[in-house]
């Protein structure tokens, strides 16, 4: 079994803005994910640190950063205007790709995004505007129909996972999914809600997402 990689902080400065990241790159690793957490979320989402976890046991490298600030947050708990910034949280994960690609570590790596909630929307505009730095997209209950006018513009392959208990946004996806011009799967786990809470639902997310970005990014097959 190969050894889970140290993983260590970083920082990543956009414009004045430093925003605080956690990278772990496994020896050998085809790839890194780098992902994009949802509204009220952070790099220190349980959920998403699974998911990642998983990628890892899979040979692939994660970047789970913060999308704004402590002060940026501490704001938008009062008053949600940057959550919903789709354009700000692009930009920002346009920063973290060409992070990478100026680390030594993981400046040969092809890149992916793992986006979740609104992260999925902002995953999906960073994929459209740097079609050359970005080879997968996975969304995990996510708002790709925040993505809008980019839809269409976006060339990696994308995989859109919702919850089957998720109504709303199923339909949002539904919608996203009819515009993306691109490869595309959508995958709904039954029995899940908007947080994959339920037992045995986030390890379905982690295996569709597993294989998505094994396809695209290279790694190890799932078993």
């Amino acid at each position: 079994m190969t050894p889970e990689p140290v993983e260590r902080g970083v920082r990543i400065a956009v414009g004045e803005a430093s925003l605080a990241g956690d990278l772990a790159v496994p020896t050998g690793a085809p790839g890194v994910v780098l992902f994009a957490h949802g509204s009220g979320s952070s790099r220190l989402s349980s959920r998403n640190r699974y998911v990642a976890g998983e990628l890892r046991a899979r040979g692939m490298g994660t970047l789970l950063m913060d999308l704004l600030t402590a002060e940026e947050e501490q704001a938008d708990a009062h008053t949600g205007h940057l959550r919903f910034d789709i354009g700000l949280l692009a930009e920002r994960l346009l920063a973290a790709t060409r992070w990478l690609r100026a680390e030594a570590e993981t400046s040969r790596l092809p890149v992916g995004y793992f986006g979740a909630s609104t992260g999925g929307g902002a995953a999906l505009v960073a994929a459209a505007e740097a079609p050359q730095e970005v080879v997968a997209v996975v969304s995990r209950g996510g708002r790709p129909d925040l993505a809008g006018a980019a839809l269409p513009l976006v060339e990696a392959p994308t995989l859109l996972i919702v919850g089957g208990r998720d109504g709303p946004v199923i339909a949002m996806n539904r919608d996203a999914f009819g515009q993306l011009r691109c490869e595309k799967k959508m995958e709904i786990v039954a029995g899940a809600t908007h947080l994959f809470e339920e037992p045995g639902t986030l390890e379905q997310v982690a295996r569709l997402a597993g294989d998505w970005f094994a396809r695209h990014l290279g790694g190890k097959g799932n078993g």
